[in-house]
């Protein structure tokens, strides 16, 4: 099956397959506004797996400068439909988001996942990751209008 996916980076030709698949395979509904403010600003960029006409496979992330480093890709989300799962899609998209990064100069990829997600852990193994030893914290700022 893996060799019936096509990947592809979205464009605005997209957004209708997105929005059919929405949020069985995104977080949340499409929301054709900020769709299309992703796909259009040069520093945000998602790859598409299709099989035929239907999205199965999607994986985000945005690119970032630092006066004091190299350009770094930051992947953001990873998502593979459930009836898609464990047929090496995970790691075909990763790897490819990872290759499109290596085009735009970026001299590293990173992402974050929980310790217990051992089917992404496997997937991003797979495409050629390597797990930090040091883990992370994660802290969030919930950001509220004060009105």
């Amino acid at each position: 099956m893996l060799e019936h996916i096509a990947l592809k980076l979205a464009t605005e030709a997209d957004l209708s397959a997105m929005e059919q698949v929405g949020d069985t395979l995104f977080d949340h509904p499409i929301k054709t506004n900020r769709a299309k403010e992703f796909i259009n600003d040069p520093r945000h960029h998602m790859v598409l797996g299709y099989d035929g006409t239907q999205i199965v496979a999607m994986a985000s992330g945005f690119h970032y400068v630092h006066p004091d480093k190299d350009p770094v890709f930051f992947i953001d989300e990873v998502s593979v439909l459930d009836e898609y799962h464990n047929k090496g899609i995970g790691r075909k998209i990763t790897r490819y988001l990872c290759d499109y990064a290596k085009q735009l100069d970026c001299k590293e990829a990173w992402l974050a996942t929980e310790h217990s997600n051992t089917a992404a852990r496997k997937a991003y193994a797979a495409a050629g990751g390597i797990e930090d030893k040091d883990p992370i914290v994660l802290i969030n700022f919930e950001l509220k209008n004060d009105d």
